[in-house]
């Protein structure tokens, strides 16, 4: 299955289609997952929380009579819109960490980009007020599908419900600047994510997967998923050694060669790019790249300072 959030309203995010919701996608089709005919919880993060068996009543939606929309009518929103976390890991591809001149890592390093930084297609990367050194990451990323702890290797692909591609947005200065990489990582917009959340039957391995990013039509990435390190199911294992992995939770595998900061000079975005990542069976993200827009704090968060 493809599973998608969407907006019925159109892909202008300036047309209002009233509140995202999930569905699935059929041919050219995306049939409304949220329909009162449905039964099924009205956000992806709760239909993944009902298990195998809400992902199986999503499979027989189609021969029911849920609402459709044209896909191309419709706006397309990050598949898990609001995950309960993103977690990455540093330096997962051999050729990456080759360009970097780092030594091969032994232990997986992960760090957290925060749930408000996520996006979905087509909407803007900003370049922040604060850096010009806005980099690019395609990456595979892998959505849980229950709630799980001490996952061994050998069974970590039960908990995963689907694949989609992230792009992990980097502001290179603020990220190097400690060892953590939060605040680098975790700007808002710097998590887009799309287009679809996959079903593992449609992807089969996901180690052997082609993943390509481009900039402005310019192949900067090209690379297989077989470069990683440290594999989808070591990492599952790793975090769930430390923590609770729950339904919606994203897991970013890593990048491949051919980063912004690894160019001498650094190519870094600028406002007017389109950065576009596509990997096998998954589909494209494009995003567009902009200026943050000017005004104070409160004006950007809608806050008026009234607090009578």
């Amino acid at each position: 299955m493809r599973l998608v959030t969407f907006e019925p309203g159109g892909p202008d995010r300036r047309v209002g289609g009233g509140a995202p919701r999930p569905g699935l996608v059929v041919g050219d089709e995306v049939v409304d997952l949220a329909d009162r005919a449905v039964g099924l919880p009205a956000t992806m993060v709760g239909i993944l929380g009902g298990g195998p068996a809400a992902l199986e009543r999503a499979a027989r939606v189609p021969r029911g009579p849920a609402r459709r929309f044209a896909l191309a009518s419709v706006r397309l929103r990050a598949p898990v819109p609001r995950p309960p976390k993103v977690l990455a890991i540093a330096q997962n591809y051999a050729a990456h960490v080759a360009e970097l001149g780092r030594p091969v890592p032994t232990v997986p390093t992960f760090f957290t980009k925060q749930h408000t930084c996520v996006v979905g297609p087509g909407d803007g990367i900003e370049v922040p007020r604060v850096s010009g050194s806005v980099d690019y990451e395609g990456e595979l990323a892998m959505v849980i599908g229950r709630r799980c702890r001490h996952v061994p290797a050998e069974l970590a692909y039960q908990v995963v419900a689907g694949y989609t591609i992230l792009n992990d947005v980097s502001v290179r200065d603020w990220q190097w600047r400690t060892p953590t990489f939060t605040m680098g990582k975790s700007f808002d917009t710097h998590g887009p994510l799309g287009p679809f959340l996959v079903t593992p039957d449609e992807v089969g391995d996901p180690h052997q997967l082609t993943i390509r990013t481009w900039v402005n039509g310019d192949l900067r990435q090209d690379s297989s998923t077989a470069d990683m390190i440290f594999s989808c199911w070591e990492q599952v294992e790793h975090l769930t050694t430390a923590f609770t992995l729950e339904p919606g939770d994203v897991v970013s595998t890593g990048t491949p060669a051919g980063v912004g900061a690894g160019f001498d000079p650094p190519r870094w975005l600028v406002a007017g790019d389109t950065v576009r990542v596509a990997v096998d069976g998954l589909g494209e993200l494009a995003n567009p790249v902009v200026d943050e827009p000017a005004g104070t704090w409160g004006e950007d968060i809608g806050w008026s300072g009234d607090t009578g």
